[in-house]
């Protein structure tokens, strides 16, 4: 008998590094190139009526590229620990990409759970690692088709406010975002001291960034504020429990 194809094995890469695994890895990081292709004409397209010129597009794209890098390193630091458990394929298609490790390893354990298994353990099985896959990425899915179906709606909402109060528009992005970041950011507080002194180091880095950019006129400021700020935090946080 195939012990490592019987799905009894605990031989978990003889899976998760399957062909088929990697050839739908592609496949999303092919839709991905596309569409950040298509956004990129669209805003190049879109540009003009809203007052923006190709300075202010390349400034628009450099600042996005810069504010990624922060969050990717973080993404990509527990991608790498969880190789050992997913494999590959499954860390770049879950980890990697949608970038939520708190939601997948979550759903991981309860799918393990819901079979007598333990992530990593002796009873951490193929068949256990397929029902757990699934289970991370039914989540994925389940986001992709509610925006599927949201963003029509929302779009046309948007367009009925705007006709009724065009400023209310200009705000209520702002506000939605700072809402979001300001509701992430006082979660973390709630766990240890330590989460508190990174998140006071950032937001303290952040505003120097934010004054020294307007105070002499240093736009490249606000495009690293974020990294830098992530950064400072980091180096605060590990002075302090060294």
């Amino acid at each position: 008998m195939n012990v490592t194809a019987s799905g009894a094995s605990t031989d978990i890469m003889a899976v998760a590094n399957s062909p088929v695994l990697w050839v739908a890895v592609a496949g999303i990081f092919v839709v991905i190139v596309v569409q950040s292709a298509i956004y990129m004409t669209a805003v190049r397209k879109v540009a003009p009526v809203a007052d923006m010129s190709p300075e202010d597009m390349k400034v628009s794209f450099r600042s996005g590229a810069v504010s990624a890098i922060g969050p990717s390193l973080a993404v990509c630091l527990v991608a790498i620990a969880l190789l050992a458990l997913f494999g590959t394929p499954a860390v770049l298609a879950r980890i990697g990409l949608i970038g939520s490790a708190a939601y997948d390893v979550s759903a991981a354990s309860i799918a393990a759970d819901s079979m007598g298994a333990k992530l990593g353990t002796d009873t951490y099985t193929q068949n256990v690692f397929v029902v757990a896959f699934f289970a991370m990425s039914i989540g994925g899915v389940m986001w992709m088709l509610s925006a599927l179906v949201l963003t029509p709606l929302l779009k046309r909402g948007d367009a009925k406010i705007r006709t009724v109060n065009p400023a209310l528009m200009a705000v209520v992005p702002s506000a939605a975002l700072i809402g979001a970041f300001a509701s992430l950011g006082f979660q973390e507080l709630t766990k240890s001291s330590y989460h508190i002194v990174a998140f006071a180091a950032s937001a303290v880095a952040m505003g120097i960034c934010l004054f020294v950019a307007r105070t002499f006129g240093k736009g490249w400021l606000r495009e690293w504020g974020l990294g830098i700020s992530i950064l400072v935090a980091l180096t605060v946080t590990y002075l302090v429990t060294s």
